[in-house]
């Protein structure tokens, strides 16, 4: 699982292999269960996560008591609530384990700590911000714009592992959709590529 660490730091930092090596001996990896909440809504989170293996849902409950699935991470993305601009600091949504998962788990307390200690984390971690941002405005204005049969297309083209790996309720509820309407749009796909 390291070498996953050690090839992500390369491409965002120029750290050597020494410098590499003692953050990778600071850092905390653990395995969590599928079904492990991570965090839950209303909670303050005090951790962030960044996915090694395994997947993990992003989801709220809304005001009718329904989960609408806003979010799946897999490999090598990171999971981190911004709300520091928040009152309470509590999270909008619950993060859950969709399978077994590997994770790089970050203690939001000490995080100005490994900062300091190593300058190149802090650039890295901006980086990785930067770039996910980017691809979420993207993939919010692209969401907006587009048919439930062009969301699932999409999806199939960016990320078509997700299609076998999560439940499918949750994924029509990400797509924003319904089971049945998702499995209609499957079948009128897997007809039109025959």
């Amino acid at each position: 699982m390291e070498d996953i660490l050690y090839k992500y730091m390369s491409r965002w930092t120029s750290l050597n292999e020494e410098d590499q090596q003692a953050i990778v001996d600071e850092i905390r990896i653990e395995e969590f269960k599928k079904g492990t909440v991570l965090f839950k809504q209303g909670d303050a989170p005090t951790t962030c996560y960044f996915i090694l293996k395994g997947c993990v849902r992003q989801y709220s409950i809304d005001e009718e008591g329904r989960e609408v699935t806003s979010n799946f991470y897999s490999e090598e993305q990171a999971i981190a609530i911004f709300n520091h601009h928040k009152t309470e600091k509590s999270s909008d949504y619950t993060f859950t384990c969709v399978e077994d998962s590997v994770m790089v788990v970050g203690d939001l307390n000490i995080e100005q700590d490994m900062y300091d200690k190593h300058p190149q984390l802090e650039i890295m971690t901006r980086r990785m911000i930067e770039e996910n941002f980017s691809q979420v405005q993207e993939e919010f204005a692209a969401f907006i714009a587009s048919t439930p049969e062009e969301r699932f297309k999409k999806l199939q083209m960016k990320r078509p592992s997700l299609i076998d790996r999560v439940p499918q309720h949750q994924l029509a509820s990400y797509l924003g959709i319904t089971p049945e309407s998702l499995s209609r749009i499957k079948k009128r796909i897997d007809q039109d590529s025959r």
